[in-house]
């Protein structure tokens, strides 16, 4: 059921390819380390190496995917180099617009017990809290950058789960969100911001964090099924049978997208590109095929991009025991991002 936010008039629409974002001038200061020339005609790709740590022998997150997903993307020739902005490490000032003061300082020290750590499905280490910052900043750069250029992709990101005050499901510090409020925050009027999040779980923590916040709207496509077992309330919430294909998939997305466009009018989206919903995750219980999800992406981006609203797209879930095979496969949101940025003259 749809939850109806209160609706802003936007005074005026733009048009693909021109610069994204009054607020973000020529002299603007991207929460960056390194940035690529802004005369720079190519798609945006936001990546650290920082994005990975060290994890026990045979734990389940694929913590090799992230520097795997940019390998992949160079190697085939997709984006060169010349395209990749580094980002800044996210601050506890900036993180302290969604998380708490009390959790933040547990977390960056390591105080955090044997119950929490199982809920998140991490063990705490320095290196842990390391890539979640970078990961947040990443994804607060790709917000920043696509406010800008129309469009920008991370390698990483997609941290739906954690809430405010905890960690969970892989989830410790959630990304969308902050990049959300931050950019809410930043500007001259506050910013309308859609998070479309079609990872195969709900975006929970996304979710109960913006629940009374009606500048962003959250949508959610997810298997009704699967994790969390207690879901949120989004604005949006559409939950999926157990093994729906391609065609039924899209064509959902296809029925709610546009609409809310229209009714709610953003001035960013947020993404996220999970490919668990993919026949071979190992966490999906959906059957989307490579096709599918290049399908889905390129649906989203080129459905967003083509109304003069930007979009910074985030990886999302996806679980395999091949890194290699799960890269690749996330690398489908980059790919299908290229196609849009040549589509659209950007």
């Amino acid at each position: 059921m749809m939850c109806i936010k209160q609706i802003f008039s936007r005074t005026h629409r733009l048009k693909v390819g021109q610069v994204l974002g009054a607020a973000f001038t020529s002299s603007r200061c991207f929460h960056g380390e390194q940035q690529v020339s802004r005369e720079s005609s190519a798609l945006p790709i936001i990546h650290h190496s920082r994005y990975v740590c060290d994890l026990p022998p045979n734990h389940r997150f694929p913590m090799g995917k992230f520097p795997r997903v940019l390998h992949f993307l160079i190697k085939d020739q997709v984006i060169t180099e010349e395209q990749v902005w580094v980002p800044e490490i996210a601050s506890k000032e900036l993180l302290s617009c969604v998380h708490t003061e009390e959790y933040l300082n547990d977390f960056f020290i390591g105080k955090i017990n044997e119950q929490e750590q199982r809920r998140t499905g991490f063990p705490w280490s320095e290196g842990i809290v390391r890539r979640c910052r970078y990961e947040t900043g990443g994804t607060v750069l790709a917000a920043e950058v696509a406010l800008q250029r129309g469009l920008a992709c991370s390698t990483a990101g997609g941290t739906h789960h954690a809430f405010p005050s905890y960690g969970s499901g892989y989830c410790l510090l959630n990304d969308l969100a902050v990049a959300a409020k931050y950019l809410m925050g930043v500007s001259s009027h506050k910013r309308k911001i859609l998070i479309v999040d079609l990872d195969v779980h709900q975006g929970d923590g996304t979710a109960f964090i913006f629940k009374e916040e009606p500048c962003v709207f959250t949508f959610s496509v997810h298997c009704g099924k699967n994790f969390p077992l207690r879901k949120q309330q989004s604005d949006l919430d559409i939950s999926l049978d157990d093994g729906m294909e391609d065609k039924e998939y899209l064509s959902t997305v296809e029925t709610h997208l546009p609409l809310l466009l229209e009714t709610f009018r953003p001035d960013l989206v947020l993404y996220d590109a999970g490919v668990d919903p993919h026949w071979e995750d190992e966490l999906g219980r959906l059957r989307l095929t490579d096709q599918g999800l290049y399908q889905r992406d390129l649906y989203v981006m080129k459905t967003v991009v083509s109304r003069g609203v930007p979009v910074a797209a985030v990886i999302g879930g996806g679980y395999s025991r091949d890194n290699d095979k799960l890269a690749l496969r996330h690398s489908i949101l980059h790919r299908a991002a290229t196609q849009v940025w040549r589509d659209c003259g950007m």
